[in-house]
């Protein structure tokens, strides 16, 4: 059996439960792929992206829903090391890739303040344009179950909000485009565990700003770090924290909500309160 095969054969059966199951549960409870989608899986080149690309392979072939799928690459403009690590990856899996290219690490490179989160705003938008260019009225990325959390968290700890990453959401600047988050339900150690167990290396942001992004004392990435050390020890205390977090935004009691946003209006619980 080739490498591949094993490799798309561990997600059915081995990690069955804690990927595969998931993945399916997450496309079904969020409505994430009708009939006649057309797909672009954006992979980075991490662990994540990987995964999601196998999974959703995995489904168009044998899920009941017709759907498809292109496999979309930007370069951001990686050095020829990272830029190969990809494509020998991508062909290792059986990924037929599209690899376009862009120059957005020389552009933010030139930005002082927060200079990731310019990163990801630009390559979300390049994604968008390409993935349309090419007939596809959805993007896929791989964002997974923890980077959910830590997100409930930051904007808590952070910004003074109760938000979270939604499994789905339209565009707001390409109609008709939507993106969605497949793996939501995956966590990130089952993840490092399916690439450990089939020994698979991939690349991290492999930007030549990563030092600053993740080290930097106030950038998003330091941030996101912070959280994932208070994850993890909120799981060493208790194993039902994290899902626990994950379920708050599912159960939001707006009896109890001080105020809320909706569509940009503030609302508050005194609107109606003597009405009561």
């Amino acid at each position: 059996m080739e490498k591949y095969k094993e490799i798309e054969r561990s997600i059915i059966k081995r990690f069955r439960k804690d990927i595969w199951s998931k993945f399916i549960t997450a496309v079904n409870d969020y409505e994430l792929i009708k009939e006649g989608d057309k797909i672009g899986v954006c992979i980075s080149g991490g662990k994540d992206s990987m995964l999601l690309a196998k999974c959703m392979q995995e489904l168009q072939r044998h899920g009941k829903v017709k759907f498809d799928i292109e496999f979309l690459v930007m370069n951001p403009g990686y050095n020829d090391y990272n830029r190969q690590v990809i494509l020998d990856n991508a062909e290792y899996l059986n990924i037929p890739i599209k690899m376009f290219e862009t120059q957005i690490f020389d552009i933010v490179a030139e930005v002082e303040d927060s200079p990731c989160y310019l990163c990801a705003r630009m390559r979300r938008g390049y994604l968008y344009r390409y993935a349309k260019e090419l007939g596809c009225n959805k993007i896929a990325l791989g964002h997974h179950f923890d980077d959910v959390i830590e997100t409930v968290l930051m904007s808590m700890l952070y910004n003074g909000q109760f938000k979270t990453m939604m499994p789905k959401l339209h565009s707001t600047n390409f109609e008709g485009m939507e993106l969605i988050r497949p793996l939501y339900l995956v966590k990130e150690d089952t993840i490092n565990t399916w690439k450990q167990s089939n020994d698979l290396q991939f690349i991290q942001c492999a930007c030549r700003l990563t030092e600053n992004c993740m080290l930097g004392d106030d950038g998003i990435g330091s941030k996101r770090k912070e959280m994932k050390v208070l994850i993890k020890k909120f799981r060493q205390t208790s194993s039902i924290i994290d899902m626990n977090i994950f379920r708050s935004v599912h159960n939001v009691n707006l009896n109890t909500i001080i105020g809320y946003q909706k569509d940009g209006v503030e609302h508050s619980f005194l609107d109606d309160y003597d009405e009561e």
